[in-house]
């Protein structure tokens, strides 16, 4: 079934967890994942529609493609670019911001735990975007779900982004199941990406954990 598709141009610019199950993921005491209260609802884009035209940014809906933990840095391959759902490794990646890429199972997993992972591939440099981002990561609202704990956000450059013939895609976010595609970073439009699909439907709510691969070498 294709996915939906939601095209928009835009201008550039509580319960508490209480057990743990078998691969470390918090969960609420009647066996549901908690969803983020509506602190979320108050990010700044929200909701509303974005007008402008500078910068097209394509969010679409992906089929599911399963949870199945295959051993850390197996190969694995997904059905879209970025991935949002599907085989993934045992271990999550730490969510936090890297410098350098990470291996899409372990970050498939961080999606399976109602994380949010925004990805880069800017050949010619974009470290004004790259800030951007950053600053509207550190301006979210804490998860009150997870004990007023960061919300689960991770940002890292992915050189596979934007290939195929998808040159132009040079930003994109993932959640379970929902890919954002854009030539460019736009902050509402990435905002009203997580006020949307963070800790989304089908997926755990895992508080923290996860293993910091910002040191190389983590898979051959």
């Amino acid at each position: 079934m294709a996915g939906l598709l939601f095209a928009v141009a835009t201008s550039c610019g509580s319960a508490i967890p209480s057990s743990t199950d078998s691969d470390g993921t918090l969960q609420s005491p009647d066996g549901a994942s908690p969803s983020l209260d509506d602190a979320a609802a108050s990010l700044d884009g929200g909701l509303q529609s974005l007008d402008g035209s500078s910068c097209n940014v394509l969010v679409e809906s992906q089929p599911n493609g399963g949870h199945l933990h295959i051993q850390d840095c197996a190969p694995v391959t997904y059905d879209s670019n970025p991935p949002s759902s599907g085989t993934h490794y045992p271990d999550w990646a730490m969510y936090k911001s890297y410098a350098a890429p990470v291996p899409w199972g372990f970050l498939v997993h961080d999606l399976e735990h109602g994380a949010i992972v925004i990805t880069y591939n800017c050949p010619d440099g974009c470290l004004d975007e790259v800030a951007q981002a950053q600053a509207l990561i550190d301006g979210l609202p804490t998860d009150r779900s997870c004990k007023g704990a960061p919300m689960r956000i991770v940002l890292v450059p992915d050189p596979g982004l934007g290939v195929n013939g998808d040159a132009d895609v040079r930003w994109a976010a993932s959640a379970w199941t929902w890919t954002l595609r854009a030539p460019c970073f736009d902050r509402d439009a990435f905002a009203s990406f997580i006020t949307a699909h963070y800790q989304g439907p089908d997926t755990e709510a895992a508080c923290g954990g996860g293993v910091d691969l910002s040191a190389t070498g983590w898979c051959p």
